[in-house]
């Protein structure tokens, strides 16, 4: 049987937790941080444009009956939709509403999390996805890959 990626850790479980986390700590322990009202504004459409990308590219998962599990298997490479103008937009909506959190309850735990979750995200559970997806489809996923940003802008 094929083996998925070997990715430590589910992406969207520490994301949550990291917002529970992330509202403790900035509602009883850290001040927070008043922003000016138009970043208020900035926040609550990347709120909003989080909750689209998440739910546009999981819909796109099951619509080719993938599992969007990181170590789950694949057995097609999707390019269509969200999918065509970035590699991870699940990914990019988890960075995208943790940082549209501080931004609306200006709480800088959010924006710190937002970072750590980034990081983690690119270089443990993305890294290992593209090895294995290189590993599956070669030359169409190296293709994909020069097409297709990994976070829409780099």
């Amino acid at each position: 049987m094929n083996q998925g990626p070997l990715v430590k850790g589910n992406p969207l479980r520490l994301s949550v937790y990291l917002l529970v986390v992330s509202y403790i700590l900035g509602e009883f322990i850290f001040p927070k941080y008043p922003l000016f009202y138009i970043f208020n504004l900035f926040g609550i459409i990347g709120f909003v444009l989080s909750i689209i990308l998440f739910f546009t590219g999981f819909n796109i998962f099951k619509s080719y009956n993938e599992n969007p599990v990181p170590s789950s298997t694949s057995n097609r490479l999707i390019k269509t939709g969200v999918f065509a103008y970035t590699r991870n937009p699940i990914y990019l909506s988890f960075v995208l509403f943790h940082f549209s959190m501080f931004l609306i309850f200006e709480n800088v735990i959010y924006f710190l999390t937002s970072i750590g979750l980034a990081f983690w995200i690119h270089n443990f559970v993305i890294k290992a996805e593209e090895e294995y997806l290189i590993k599956t489809f070669s030359d169409e996923y190296k293709r994909y890959m020069n097409a297709v940003s990994r976070w829409i802008f780099f």
